[in-house]
């Protein structure tokens, strides 16, 4: 389901990190550059495919390398939908912040004052939201490699059977006292929502977002393994051939990183989030605020600052068969939406991918 803000280009696990760049003079995005570094990323097998959207200013475009399909030569589609993973939580994240801005939830309260004897009492609402709760994350005992999880590919979870494989363990660390990683808190957070709206978490996300901004391509798939519409298919090697990931039951990611969308859909989501249209002013502070605990990470979205110097806030997300990213800059000037779909076997991308950044926000 990813981690932080920059995935990995070859999201054959559901966790991704990368931190990569390399500072320049220019400002302007490289459209040359941008492209050189995606076709250098599918050549090298860092990914069959590539799409991305990149804003920098007036200047606005879309690029694609690599092909959709293992045994074709069709192109990867520019407005192809694709499984956005740990995306997903910056979307959670704002329905809670939406909920406490209404006074429906404290974000320094414990979970179990709304519901009761669900995880440690001592887990506060900001904690499962920044991942400083200390809850096991439950995707770490999960048989994640390509050979074991072909099995269960199209299994149904409960969200209460993902939790219970968390609080079947004792916490990390004492709440609050580190950052760690662990999608079960969105598995929590999910659950908080439907507590707090009286419905499921993917209603609340639909109406509170998707159809006030109108991201008419993004949806929450629940137990339906299909992409619908245009997309490009993802790959791993199970049982000593290719097999074709695109297709699985994502409800084993849930709230932590189930969404479909498109770089057209996030872009018009990250805009309206980052310019407080969708959020009170006294939440939109709580969303890139970071702590002495968690220097890198707000509620629900990341805060870095790339080697070159230029600070970017976002999430990036993996799931088998895709890596995605959606990173700004705070003022929205420069902006990169990004989908990635895995190769039978993964390449060694190389420089490619701090290439791509470099280009876009140094």
């Amino acid at each position: 389901m990813g981690i932080r803000l920059v995935a990995t280009v070859t999201a054959a696990s559901l966790l991704a990190l990368t931190t990569a760049g390399v500072a320049s003079a220019d400002t302007s995005a490289d459209r040359k550059v941008i492209q050189q570094a995606m076709d250098q990323l599918t050549s090298g097998g860092g990914a069959l495919g590539v799409q991305v959207r990149v804003t920098d200013g007036r200047q606005r475009f879309t690029a694609r390398s690599g092909k959709a399909e293992l045994d074709s030569d069709r192109p990867v589609p520019l407005d192809g939908r694709f499984r956005v993973g740990s995306i997903t939580k910056t979307f959670v994240s704002t329905v809670t912040l939406q909920l406490a801005g209404e006074g429906k939830v404290d974000l320094d309260a414990p979970v179990v004052r709304y519901l009761p004897g669900l995880i440690d009492n001592r887990i506060t609402v900001r904690q499962v939201l920044q991942h400083t709760s200390g809850l096991y994350n439950y995707t770490n005992a999960l048989p994640l490699n390509p050979d074991e999880f072909e099995k269960i590919r199209y299994k149904h979870w409960s969200p209460q059977e993902l939790l219970a494989i968390s609080t079947s363990k004792p916490l990390d660390f004492e709440p609050g006292t580190k950052w760690s990683y662990s999608n079960t808190n969105y598995i929590v957070a999910g659950l908080l929502i439907e507590k707090l709206t009286g419905k499921p978490y993917e209603k609340a996300v639909e109406q509170r977002i998707l159809k006030p901004l109108r991201l008419n391509d993004t949806e929450v798939p629940g137990d339906n393994p299909n992409i619908k519409g245009p997309h490009a298919h993802g790959y791993w090697t199970a049982n000593g051939k290719p097999s074709d990931i695109t297709r699985i039951n994502p409800s084993v990611a849930w709230a932590a990183g189930e969404m479909i969308s498109t770089t057209r859909d996030l872009d018009t989501f990250i805009v309206a989030l980052t310019s407080g249209k969708l959020l009170k002013p006294a939440q939109q502070q709580e969303l890139a605020k970071t702590t002495a605990v968690s220097p890198d990470y707000g509620l629900g979205l990341s805060v870095q600052t790339l080697p070159c110097g230029t600070k970017v806030v976002g999430h990036g997300g993996g799931i088998p068969g895709y890596s995605s990213d959606l990173i700004t800059t705070p003022d929205n000037k420069k902006r990169l939406e990004l989908s990635a779909t895995s190769a039978p076997v993964s390449g060694d991308p190389g420089q490619a991918y701090g290439k791509l950044l470099d280009a876009v926000f140094c």
